[in-house]
């Protein structure tokens, strides 16, 4: 078992060389020897965490050093998250200087989904800092809030250097909203920009699933077809890899009422399901050169 007397260091103090100990993230489940990395226990005390197995800190350490290690995480860079709710990831990357766009449903639409326990809205900035990870002036400096319908991605929010979203696709109705949503938000980037996503996944089955509600289960053949269809436009999809693990953890599974000790797996209805993350590169523009 960790340390849990593990405490927040400044983020400049950190020797970057170990952050790549384990190399670079590809689109992959949740696995229990990431707890084993530096860059692992890095991102989890930079979010006033003490490393847990629990799969949604490893969502928010697995988006963080995707988006590090492909050079997001950087002063004067623009990130656009979705579904942010009450997430530290805006605070933590204001400390380095990005410019953050923070979106989550409107709401009133929440509170009507049944939402609004767990911090899983958003009401403005003051839901974005409850860790205090940074001070009020580098946030409202650095990160601003509107409302948006993850379904209905407004025109305006365009050239981002990087997207993200943590566990929320899932909920917009259907896979195919959720399909739609990763096909859509591309729009919202700058050629060569990068989006990493986390949603629910299927290990029981590629065939019977929960596809419409307020919870869906993506498999292994939607995400397959999302990225066919996103290398079709010309898009970069990184390496899918499902493996599921080979520690001890990996073979635990999480039953209602969860106890979240190990958390990593859980039974949702009558699946079995942990967290996939996904990581996507925007086509870059083709400069054609004319013959004078």
């Amino acid at each position: 078992m960790w340390n849990e007397t593990i405490t927040p260091v400044e983020t400049r103090e950190w020797n970057t060389s170990l952050i790549f100990d384990a190399g670079r993230r590809r689109s992959e489940l949740c696995k229990a020897k990431d707890w084993q990395t530096d860059w692992y226990k890095r991102w989890a005390s930079e979010i006033h965490e003490v490393p847990r197995f629990h799969r949604k800190q490893w969502e928010y350490t697995y988006i963080l050093q995707s988006l590090w290690e492909r050079g997001c995480i950087a002063k004067g860079r623009k990130g656009l998250v979705f579904a942010v709710g009450s997430e530290p990831l805006p605070s933590v990357m204001a400390n380095y200087g990005c410019d953050i766009t923070a979106t989550d449903i409107f709401p009133e639409e929440g509170k009507e989904k049944g939402w609004e326990n767990g911090d899983q809205l958003c009401f403005g900035l003051e839901s974005l800092n409850k860790r205090g990870i940074t001070d009020d002036n580098t946030l409202r400096e650095h990160v601003q809030y509107r409302p948006v319908d993850m379904n209905d991605i407004p025109s305006s929010l365009r050239e981002f250097d990087f997207t993200w979203s943590s566990c929320s696709f899932e909920h917009l109705g259907s896979i195919e909203r959720g399909l739609d949503f990763l096909l859509n938000q591309m729009n919202t980037l700058k050629p060569g920009g990068w989006a990493v996503h986390t949603t629910e996944f299927n290990i029981s089955s590629n065939e019977k699933t929960l596809d419409t509600g307020n919870t869906v289960i993506f498999r292994m053949r939607d995400l397959e077809k999302l990225a066919e269809q996103l290398r079709a436009e010309g898009h970069f999809v990184e390496e899918l890899d499902y493996s599921l693990g080979g520690l001890p953890e990996d073979f635990m599974v999480d039953v209602y009422p969860y106890k979240q000790d190990i958390h990593l797996k859980l039974q949702l209805n009558e699946y079995v399901v942990t967290s996939i993350g996904l990581i996507i590169r925007k086509k870059k523009e083709r400069k054609i050169f004319g013959l004078f």
